[in-house]
């Protein structure tokens, strides 16, 4: 870890903090979200409604491996980024730590490297798992997430070529993680923009020039992933001076399983959760036609743009939030909070305003059928409106996950889930496809309500030590 990455985690003015974490993060993810649009237009280029329904269909399998990268991802980042912040405890008397300083620092050092090493093996296993599973069951997992007709055969074939990926796809998100952990951001946004550069190449290549249509899109998306996480143990490799992917380094003990599942469960929930409402939704959105279902499709891929925005916020300044915790520092906590949550609104008023204004001209520039237009207008408006709610909601999660509340970072991953079914099931009911399409909108709403009332309820959790147990941890496994 350079030492320029620690200052802007330990104690660079807050607003410095925030950009160098945020801004690289909003960046790489917002070339992500351009990419996914250009990609659907790659697809719409082939005039195929199935075709770009079956990107649709598939979104909740994508969702579902990355949720897996998540769990090591996410639960292996926060307690590297706790660690890094127990070792350098600013304003607390050396005589409250357990052990001296060195020990201490030397505990944590080591226990970093027993995280990275299982966050990187553990995941790449899990991928494996369930990328045999999925490529042998491509067809019923199609069909399950609701293809039908002429959207089957190219959804199982996209969601083929994603499991058959699985392993880089789950790793990469487990490393990209590893690498912000440590506040290494602008590294973070290198290999998301070097991966998206990539699918470009890849997509003209076997969508274009080699027809290959669904196949040559998951064909794409494998490879570029392969060029991130290529990236990404070359800088951790050459770069870090903390992190450690070396076998050697293996640790699963209790309190390792215990911290990393605990954290990180709450990522595969929300996206298990988000399956069933895809589907669930998908289900419902079929009756009324395939122009129904991919206009929803194109409009979320346009709606992503502020949305990834608000999320480079509050994933980017997940390693402050945690690192300030660990060193039991309450005030600069409070204070990253409340810049994060300013630059979340701030940005969801500007951009989702500009997208909304355009919204008819951008709309109609990946589809020509009437249909499509008519119903993905209004689609895209819904979305928009979410986005306003859903990015402090975002940071809710991210300052649960941060600081150990492992109870309500599991309850905001579900409460979405639980709302969205009932919620788009009565808007079905009583007001046809507006209420289909406004459903998701009035589930944010609730959502956020949750996760303000548990912030407020749980504020003094975060001015808690540490896990008493992950030091304890750290200590032990120094003399290992």
């Amino acid at each position: 870890m350079s030492s320029s990455n620690r200052f802007q985690l330990a104690s660079a003015p807050i607003w410095r903090a925030l950009i160098h974490l945020c801004i690289p993060m909003i960046a790489g993810m917002s070339v992500g979200a351009v990419y996914n649009i250009i990609n659907s237009g790659f697809i719409g280029a082939l005039h195929s409604t199935p075709m770009l329904a079956a990107l649709t269909f598939s979104l909740p399998v994508f969702a579902l491996i990355m949720a897996v990268g998540g769990v090591f991802g996410v639960g292996g980042g926060t307690y590297i980024s706790r660690l890094l912040g127990s070792a350098d405890q600013e304003g607390v008397d050396a005589s409250t730590r357990s052990g001296s300083p060195d020990e201490s620092a030397a505990a944590a050092a080591s226990r970093i490297k027993n995280v990275s090493s299982f966050t990187l093996w553990a995941s790449l296993a899990a991928g494996v798992v369930i990328g045999i599973a999925g490529v042998v069951f491509a067809t019923p997992i199609a069909a399950a997430v609701g293809a039908t007709g002429d959207s089957l055969a190219p959804t199982a074939v996209y969601i083929g070529a994603m499991f058959a990926f699985a392993p880089i796809l789950v790793a990469c998100f487990s490393l990209e993680q590893i690498v912000r952990a440590e506040g290494a951001a602008v590294a973070s946004m290198t290999g998301l923009i070097a991966s998206t550069v990539a699918n470009l190449v890849f997509d003209v290549l076997f969508i274009l020039v080699l027809g290959w249509g669904v196949l040559g899109a998951g064909i794409a998306l494998g490879l570029s992933n392969v060029v991130m996480v290529g990236y990404y143990i070359w800088w951790l490799a050459r770069r870090s001076e903390v992190v450690s992917l070396a076998p050697r380094w293996f640790r699963a003990d209790r309190e390792m399983l215990k911290t990393v599942f605990g954290i990180g469960v709450s990522e595969l929930l929300q996206s298990s959760f988000l399956i069933v409402t895809t589907l669930v939704m998908n289900w419902i959105a079929i009756g009324y036609g395939a122009a129904l279902l991919a206009s929803m499709g194109v409009a979320l891929r346009i709606s992503q743009l502020p949305e990834m925005m608000c999320m480079g916020v509050f994933v980017g300044v997940i390693p402050l939030l945690a690192y300030s915790f660990g060193a039991r520092n309450s005030v600069r906590l409070r204070r990253a909070i409340t810049g994060a949550a300013l630059s979340i609104v701030g940005i969801t008023i500007v951009f989702s305003t500009l997208v909304f204004v355009f919204r008819d001209q951008v709309f109609s520039l990946f589809s020509a059928d009437p249909a499509v237009l008519q119903d993905g207008t209004l689609v895209l408006t819904a979305m928009l409106v979410s986005t306003i709610f859903n990015g402090i909601t975002g940071l809710v999660i991210a300052i649960f996950q941060a600081t150990e509340q492992m109870r309500n970072a599991t309850i905001m991953s579900i409460a979405q889930g639980v709302l969205f079914i009932p919620v788009v099931l009565v808007g079905n009911a009583v007001f046809g496809i507006t209420g289909v399409i406004w459903a998701m909108t009035v589930t944010e709403v609730l959502t956020f309500a949750l996760g303000i009332l548990l912030f407020v309820t749980s504020h003094r959790a975060l001015e808690a030590e540490p896990s008493a147990q992950a030091i304890e941890a750290a200590q032990e496994a120094v003399t290992v």
